[in-house]
């Protein structure tokens, strides 16, 4: 039964997930930010988080972590449509879910995301 929940949360962490993508996708694209929900969610975003000095608008913090191994990225928002990013980004929701604060962590060696970050 605990299982049942688990995958549950999953799905509607991963809907969320897509969601936000989304929305971040078509500012990018349209150029502009003119739809009401995406500056509810802009305003949101600034209201529940404290952005460090080092990233600057238009990117944000990841740490990529494998076998204790970590390494803190500014990656900018442009990398939410790499198709090896978004699946690091499923892989990190399935691991560790969306309830945490701070730089969004993901699930791979920092060698790895600099990789894709090249």
């Amino acid at each position: 039964m605990a299982k049942c929940r688990t995958n549950g949360k999953r799905k509607n962490g991963i809907v969320m997930l897509k969601i936000v993508v989304e929305k971040l996708q078509k500012s990018l694209l349209s150029g502009r930010k003119n739809t009401s929900d995406l500056d509810e969610f802009e305003e949101e975003m600034r209201e529940s988080t404290n952005l460090p000095n080092d990233v600057k608008e238009g990117h944000f913090a990841v740490i990529a972590v494998d076998d204790g191994e970590l390494k803190r990225f500014i990656v900018p928002l442009s990398y939410l449509t790499h198709p090896s990013f978004l699946r690091l980004l499923e892989q990190a929701a399935e691991e560790y879910g969306f309830h945490h604060e701070g730089a969004l962590t993901i699930p791979c060696r920092p060698c790895e995301l600099e990789r894709i970050l090249a």
